[in-house]
């Protein structure tokens, strides 16, 4: 009988295909995997050998490696990565004409599972770092309260504390692949500006409620303590929904880059609404309506009138493996593997294209799935040598599906470049080489 999992048959044949030009079933991964000495093998062109090395090749007994033979490195204050992955960085855009404008990005293609390392997760800065000293340093709120608050610090790490882990996007991310023209570009330089990670803090309800909220307020303004102020309205609904104020990040303190000593972050929205070095907390009627909402983030129509406040990332998708400069090196067995989320809610499933949007197969999702988190989808390929096209679209609890490129144009005035969640298409050819189409 064929043992079953998630409700699917696990049946013996691995090699089952799920859609056009060599998608394979999912199955192969909610085994736990197929195993390369003997599933691979079975699923490869031909007379095409497994993916592991012979051990007749490499007999144990030909000797020891030199790193066998001489006493390894002591302990250090501070890991690092290995020498060998010291190309995995992120990449920068800077303004040259003000220099503390920028932001740099992650490498979802050299990276695997769901959370960002903190050194790798990408930046967004409207005027530099600020060397904050938090002994100094303060949270205000005040406004539509009956009793403003001060917070150190020092106060808040007294409170109760929750753990989350969530996404946070620029909402330029992905803001090149818009245009009629598809970037020549990475994963790294298109879809950089996302980042995964498990933040620690206090549930900003709390302090709201201890300050006590007023009759009439609808919004908060929260601003950072950086050079430019920068200041975002938050729907007050959401502001006690979800949102935390963070002080830890994947277990350790915040660093100065993501708002040290202290950052909002608001699950599902916007990237620049998760304040960072956050210092003030102003309950109100309404938005306020402060520079960086109304010179930014108002998404122009094709009819004309202009959407402000849209601050809800939809769901969203990209494959990082295979992709633009992580080309096939020969016919035969790959996985296909990526990221998708969004900002409802939890991914329902993600399915893959190889022929171009022709027909579909369900990849597999790793687990935990979480809500407003990160989400690794992978499904096995057997690919022939022909030209190809994948492509990935994911689909929220909600029902919402990706859209394609062609469906969001539709909707927005040409130039419009933030919240973009299009289809990402990866063209190969028959050399293996990944083009963006």
């Amino acid at each position: 009988m064929a043992r079953k999992r998630n409700g699917e048959s696990l049946g013996q044949d691995l090699g089952e295909p799920a859609a056009g030009n060599g998608l394979l079933h999912r199955r192969a991964f909610l085994q736990g995997g197929i195993a390369f000495t003997g599933g691979a093998a079975a699923l490869a062109v031909g007379s095409q050998p497994g993916l592991a090395a012979s051990a007749q090749a490499n007999p144990i007994g030909n000797g020891s490696p030199p790193w066998m033979t001489t006493p390894g490195k002591l302990f250090s204050p501070y890991g690092m990565p290995a020498e060998a992955e010291s190309g995995v960085v992120r990449t920068f855009a800077l303004n040259k004409l003000a220099p503390g404008v920028g932001s740099s990005r992650t490498p979802h293609h050299r990276l695997d599972g769901t959370i960002t390392p903190n050194g790798l997760h990408f930046e967004r800065y409207h005027n530099g770092v600020p060397d904050i000293d938090p002994a100094k340093h303060e949270l205000v709120i005040h406004g539509l309260v009956d009793r403003p608050l001060v917070f150190s610090l020092d106060k808040l790490l007294r409170y109760p504390m929750e753990s989350h882990i969530r996404f946070i996007e620029c909402a330029g991310n992905s803001a090149s692949a818009a245009g009629a023209a598809p970037p020549q570009a990475n994963v790294q330089s298109i879809h950089g500006l996302l980042s995964c990670s498990e933040w620690t803090g206090v549930p900003l309800s709390v302090l709201l409620d201890e300050a006590g909220v007023q009759k009439g307020a609808s919004w908060i303004l929260a601003e950072g303590a950086d050079a430019a102020g920068m200041g975002r309205s938050i729907p007050l609904d959401k502001a006690m929904d979800d949102t935390i104020l963070a002080l830890y990040q994947n277990g350790e303190a915040l660093r100065p880059e993501q708002g040290y000593p202290m950052r909002l972050v608001v699950p599902g929205f916007q990237g620049n609404i998760n304040v960072k070095w956050l210092r003030r907390i102003k309950v109100t009627d309404g938005p306020t309506q402060t520079r960086d909402e109304i010179a930014h983030y108002t998404e122009l129509m094709k009819d004309g009138k202009a959407r402000q406040f849209w601050l809800e990332y939809g769901p969203k998708s990209f494959i990082a493996r295979p992709s633009f400069g992580v080309n096939l090196t020969g016919p035969g067995y790959y996985e296909i593997s990526g990221l998708a989320w969004s900002g409802t809610g939890r991914v329902a499933k993600v399915e893959v294209s190889a022929d171009g949007g022709k027909s579909w197969a369900e990849a597999a999702l790793n687990e935990p799935v979480l809500s407003k988190a990160l989400t690794r989808f992978r499904l096995p390929w057997q690919w022939d040598g022909q030209p190809a096209v994948l492509m990935s679209r994911a689909t929220d609890e909600r029902g919402i599906v990706q859209p394609t490129h062609d469906e969001w144009s539709a909707t927005f005035a040409p130039g419009q470049i933030y919240m973009y969640n299009g289809i990402q298409n990866w063209a190969i050819n028959d050399k293996g080489e990944v083009a963006n189409v």
